[in-house]
Parts: structure tokens; C-alpha cells; sequence
């Protein structure tokens, strides 16, 4: 897709409906003119609700959706007719899509699973007709509740791609080549910095018909987490992955340093992403010998597994699959 088609950030004005308001009606007859009171509740506000679809995986359709209104309540009446409700709005969204009010940014809702609805914004309720509060002691009320105002306020859409394995590494680093080798994604490959400006995800064909979904994401560059180069825009999509697979090209003029790095803009921008399943892979590694591997790896994390790998030479992939299938099983597990 092109960079335009890719939206995962919407700020919209949403009301849900207003109550409608109860009747203090009374019912009137040919032979009992003073037949009591009738009046019946208000219909409830249109709520506005979020709907998960895993077709979509941008927030694009929602571009020009600048202010979303549920329809009110009706009025009760007499007879003890309750008012129709408002109308729902339901707003389709990709899985992974987080609902935030902009004024406090508290999370209000979050959409994880196809067809899977949330009541975002509930709509006001309706008020009860005066039938309600008839009682032995008052036979004739001449009251009603009003209904309750709906809830407005700016909104914030913001999708985090639910993706099993992310894709981590600065600019150049092979990540678009490898997806593109293990997928039947078409990111676009060229050799010059953030060619890849927008997620693409691919799935990966595994022993056994299985599979699981990476995520090629735009490369960070040290001060991401203060929000140079894509920063945050980027950083988010990776706080869903099970998986971060850190790509450090074999000739990085120091791999140990791009490493460190790379976990330290994570740390900044979210700790908690230090405690997912990490694997570091050398890229790119068909023009390295055995004597500099070993080199590499001297400098690398002990605790951290790693592997060198070329996606051009298709060297070390099969491999990596098995790596990334067990650190799956191990995230899904709880290990």
C-alpha cells in the first residue's frame, strides 16, 4: 500500500444519544375520566460502538469521520408506550484498534477479536413515566424523570498491529528483505534509510500447514523513544508482538553497541517490552566466515539466543523459523 493508505492514528468528536424523556400522562376514558396514570419511559440514547473486523487493517475507512453523533431516544407517551431507542452507530475497526479520551488519555476500550463489539460510549438513559411512581399513597403522580444527556467528547483511534513476531532494527538492517523471503509480502526493498515508512505484515508458512504473523516495521534510529525519525508512531506497533526479533546486519561497525541501542529506545518508549521473548539475528551474514561469526557472537548478550542468517542466500531462515516457533509456544504459554 502506499504510505497515504496507512492510517493508525484518528481523532474524532463522538455524543452518544440523549434519553428520551418519560411521560406524566394519564389516562383518560368515556367512563373513567380519572383512570391514573399512563405515561410511559423514554427510549434509551444510541450508544456508539466499536466492532472488530479482521479485514481491515488500517484505520483508513475512519479518515473523514470528524464528528459522530447517535441518534436520541424518543419521548415516552401515553397508553404506557416506551419511546424507540436511539440508534447504535457501530464503527468497524482492525484488531489491536485502543479507544482513549484525548482530554485525560485513559483507555476506554480495546478490540482484539473478529466480530468481537464494545459498547464505546454508551447513550443516555431514557427517564421513567409517571406509571412508575404510582403508589397506595400517591395514586396520581404528576411526574416524570427526564432522560439522561448523552456523553461527548474528542476521541482517540489508535491501532496497534497485533502481530506475532515484530521486526526490530535500525534503517538498512534487512528487515524488509526477510519478511519478503518468509512471506508472500511485497514490502518495497531498496538500499537508502526508512524505505519502509509504514508497517507490512506477512504471514509464515510452518511445518505442518501452522503458521504465525511477522510484522516489518520502520526502522528506529537512537532518540525514537523522544520521537525522532517515526518514533512513537512506530514504537507502539511493536507493544503487541510476542516476539521481537532484533536484526543487526553482519557489517554493523559495532553490533554489540547497535544492540544496546536498539533496547535502550525500547526501554525508554515502554520497560515492559524488555521482559517479551527476544532473539537477536545477524543479516546478511553470506559474507561473513566462520572466524568472524565466532567474533560476533563473543560480543553478544549471553543470555539472548541469536543466529546468523542471509536472506538473499536464503542461509540460516529454516532455522530461524524453528527459533521464532518455540519462542512463540513459550510467549503463549506464560514461560
Amino acid at each position: 500500500m502506499e504510505k497515504g493508505n496507512f492510517v493508525d492514528y484518528i481523532r474524532i468528536f463522538c455524543r452518544s444519544g440523549k434519553g428520551g424523556a418519560g411521560s406524566a400522562h394519564f389516562a383518560r376514558t368515556k367512563f373513567n375520566p380519572m383512570a391514573g396514570p399512563d405515561g410511559g419511559n423514554g427510549g434509551r440514547g444510541g450508544h456508539i460502538i466499536l466492532k472488530g473486523n479482521a479485514q481491515l487493517w488500517t484505520l483508513l475507512h475512519l479518515r473523514f469521520y470528524k464528528n459522530i453523533h447517535a441518534e436520541n431516544g424518543e419521548n415516552g407517551s401515553k397508553g404506557n408506550c416506551s419511546g424507540r431507542e436511539g440508534k447504535d452507530i457501530i464503527i468497524e475497526v482492525p484488531l489491536g484498534t485502543i479507544a482513549r479520551d484525548e482530554e485525560t488519555g485513559e483507555i476506554e476500550a480495546e478490540v482484539l477479536e473478529d466480530g468481537q463489539e464494545v459498547i464505546w460510549i454508551p447513550g443516555g438513559r431514557g427517564g421513567l413515566g409517571n406509571t412508575n411512581f404510582a403508589t397506595s399513597t400517591n395514586q396520581a403522580p404528576e411526574y416524570a424523570q427526564p432522560g439522561e444527556p448523552g456523553i461527548e467528547g474528542t476521541k482517540l483511534l489508535e491501532l496497534k498491529l497485533l502481530a506475532d513476531v515484530g521486526l526490530v532494527g535500525f534503517p538498512n538492517a534487512g528487515k524488509s528483505t526477510l519478511l519478503s523471503v518468509v512471506s508472500a509480502a511485497k514490502p518495497k526493498i531498496a538500499n537508502y534509510a526508512f524505505t519502509t515508512v509504514i508497517p507490512q505484515l506477512g504471514m509464515v508458512a510452518y511445518k505442518d500447514n501452522k503458521s504465525f504473523c511477522m510484522a516489518d516495521l520502520p526502522g528506529i534510529i537512537e532518540g525514537a523513544a523522544e520521537g525522532k525519525g517515526l518514533g512513537h508512531r512506530f514504537l507502539r506497533h511493536i507493544e503487541r508482538n510476542s516476539v521481537l526479533l532484533f536484526l543487526i546486519p553482519a557489517d554493523s561497525a559495532d553490533h554489540a553497541k547497535e544492540f544496546e541501542i536498539l533496547m535502550n529506545e525500547l526501554e525508554q518508549f515502554n520497560p515492559e517490552l524488555l521482559h517479551k521473548h527476544i532473539i537477536i539475528a545477524i543479516s546478511k551474514s553470506d559474507m561473513l566466515d566462520d572466524e568472524l561469526k565466532e567474533a560476533i557472537a563473543k560480543v553478544l548478550p549471553k543470555n539472548i539466543p541469536h543466529l546468523f542468517i542471509s536472506s538473499s542466500a536464503n542461509q540460516g531462515i529454516n532455522q530461524l523459523k524453528d527459533v521464532l516457533w518455540k519462542a512463540l509456544q513459550e510467549a503463549n504459554s506464560g514461560n
